[in-house]
């Protein structure tokens, strides 16, 4: 079966937080992003849930981090293929769509939380990476 293909932000503040979000029905955080329609781009795609999501309208060109798997967080048996963005800014989330929940929650505390595998595998790591960089 063929991978779902997300785009994804990792979103951070630049003091030591990042947003997570968790869809209606799930206890697990993910990032804010989503499924790539046929023919849209990751980054079209991106900026089109992020705005759908949690009402944020990209006015900055977010970071490429990569491409990244794991398994599926709301789909048994599948896997998630992620190309991962990173931005460093504020936001005060509307949540719309399937969102239930958008927090910002500390990098260094965030695995405490029920995280999904592309999150605590993948994006935790990243941003924990980022936050130990110089004037990070």
């Amino acid at each position: 079966m063929d991978p779902i293909r997300i785009a994804a932000a990792l979103i951070d503040d630049g003091a030591g937080n990042m947003l997570l979000v968790r869809k209606h029905g799930s206890e697990i955080y993910i990032q804010a992003g989503g499924k790539i329609e046929q023919g849209e781009t990751p980054l079209d795609a991106l900026r089109r849930e992020l705005a759908e999501e949690i009402g944020l309208t990209l006015a900055i060109e977010p970071a490429y981090l990569g491409r990244f798997r794991a398994d599926a967080a709301h789909e048994t048996s599948r896997v998630v293929e992620a190309e991962l963005f990173h931005l460093t800014l504020t936001h005060t989330p509307v949540i719309a769509a399937e969102i239930a929940e958008a927090r910002w929650v500390a990098i260094d505390g965030a695995a405490a939380l029920t995280l999904a595998p592309m999150t605590r595998e993948h994006v935790l790591p990243i941003a924990l990476a980022l936050q130990a960089l110089p004037n990070a």
